[in-house]
């Protein structure tokens, strides 16, 4: 990358990061969204190349965990399966800060017990594929058991969600689960021996295929929960239909102008080792650049979903970022056999 583009990325970067933290001090965000911003501080913190980057990630991941964990230093005893899963995405990426949630962790332990996979992941892993009958959750507010086709409560239309969708959050909490020693009633191998029943992934075609955002999000989660979230990177080989349509889905996601999709697509595509040299990668960067607004962030400037304004700013910095990669392997070893027996 030429000095002065490195130069204008680096100082992009820098302003997307002091966006997203601004946004985390406020306290209304950070307790809706407080678990979330934990790991994006602490992902970039662990995997940059950059050493101005990790301390800066650090030092602002490090004050909002210290704040997370005075919110949160134990378990209410009402809580549900969403509640242990948020607290335990929480929980982990501050103590990988230094944070001491020992307290949290032994009630998260003893309540995870209390629920069954299909409550954490909306299926049951052990013994069948993510579904295709699991309804959005209602405006309303009433919880509808699957299957559901009109909320039970105020009797309006519930659309279904994306198989592709469960998958994606299975994989999350499963992983963390596992990682932080927390079992969410399924392990990690349980969910991604799934994999091939999830292809063959379709293009946009033309607007019809009405699940290529949901396939999107199911791949590049499949990268970051077997390369522990950009710490190691895969070999296209033992995953080549999901290298294969990132690639495509990528100069998809540039033409239709969406910042957020193409820098969660960047990273996975770097984890796969495309560098900055790459066609792909210069395209995305000169993009990824050119959409940055004036306060830092990326996404829509309007909306009022917090999420859509911190989101799209973390996978752009993740899309623009340089990665200290630590090997090429997968973050649970023993799965290698299945990974790759599912690769053909």
């Amino acid at each position: 990358m030429r000095e002065a583009k490195t130069v204008k990325r680096d100082r992009a970067i820098r302003k997307g990061m002091e966006f997203i933290y601004r946004l985390a001090c406020d306290s209304q965000h950070f307790a809706d969204y407080g678990s979330d911003l934990l790991n994006c501080f602490y992902f970039i913190s662990a995997t940059s190349s950059d050493a101005w980057l990790r301390r800066m990630a650090r030092q602002m991941g490090k004050e909002r965990a210290l704040a997370w964990r005075r919110a949160y230093p134990a378990l209410q005893r009402k809580a549900g399966a969403d509640d242990i899963a948020d607290l335990m995405h929480g929980a982990y990426a501050a103590t990988r800060f230094g944070v001491d949630c020992a307290n949290l962790k032994a009630g998260l332990k003893r309540a995870a017990t209390r629920f069954k996979a299909s409550d954490y992941l909306w299926f049951d892993a052990d013994v069948e594929p993510p579904p295709s009958d699991i309804p959005e959750a209602c405006e309303c507010g009433a919880s509808n058991p699957r299957g559901r086709k009109a909320c039970r409560k105020c009797r309006q239309y519930l659309p279904v969600m994306s198989r592709y969708w469960v998958f994606m959050d299975a994989l999350v909490r499963a992983y963390t689960g596992e990682r932080y020693g927390v079992p969410l009633g399924a392990s990690y191998a349980s969910v991604i021996k799934w994999l091939p029943l999830m292809r063959p992934y379709r293009n946009l075609e033309g607007g019809s295929n009405h699940e290529f955002y949901e396939q999107i999000y199911a791949v590049t989660h499949v990268v970051y929960t077997l390369n522990d979230y950009s710490v190691y990177r895969l070999s296209p080989k033992w995953l080549p239909q999901e290298y294969e349509f990132l690639k495509t889905a990528l100069a998809e996601m540039i033409r239709m102008n969406d910042a957020e999709t193409t820098g969660e697509i960047m990273d996975s595509l770097r984890a796969f080792g495309l560098t900055s040299r790459h066609t792909l990668i210069r395209t995305g960067v000169d993009y990824l650049l050119t959409e940055q607004n004036e306060d830092g962030s990326w996404g829509d400037l309007e909306t009022e979903d917090i999420y859509q304004r911190y989101h799209p700013t973390w996978t752009a910095i993740d899309g623009l970022r340089e990665y200290r990669w630590r090997g090429e392997r997968i973050s649970f070893p023993k799965l290698m056999p299945l990974l790759k027996a599912m690769s053909g």
